[in-house]
C-alpha cells in the first residue's frame, strides 16, 4: 500500500512540474495581431437597401 501511495505522490509531482512549466512557457510567448488589409477597391458601400 504504500508504495502505491510514493508511485502517485512521483506522479501527481511530475505532473505539477511539467504543467508549470508549460504555463510559463505560454506567459513567455509573444503575441502579434496581424494588420487587416483593405478591402478591394471593386467592393462598393453605396447602395442602398432595395436597390438592384
Amino acid at each position: 500500500m504504500m508504495t502505491v501511495m510514493i508511485i502517485s505522490i512521483i506522479i501527481v509531482l511530475i505532473v505539477l512540474l511539467l504543467s508549470v512549466l508549460t504555463i510559463g512557457k505560454a506567459y513567455k510567448f509573444e503575441h502579434t495581431v496581424d494588420k487587416i488589409d483593405a478591402p478591394p477597391s471593386d467592393i462598393s458601400n453605396d447602395t442602398q437597401p432595395g436597390e438592384k
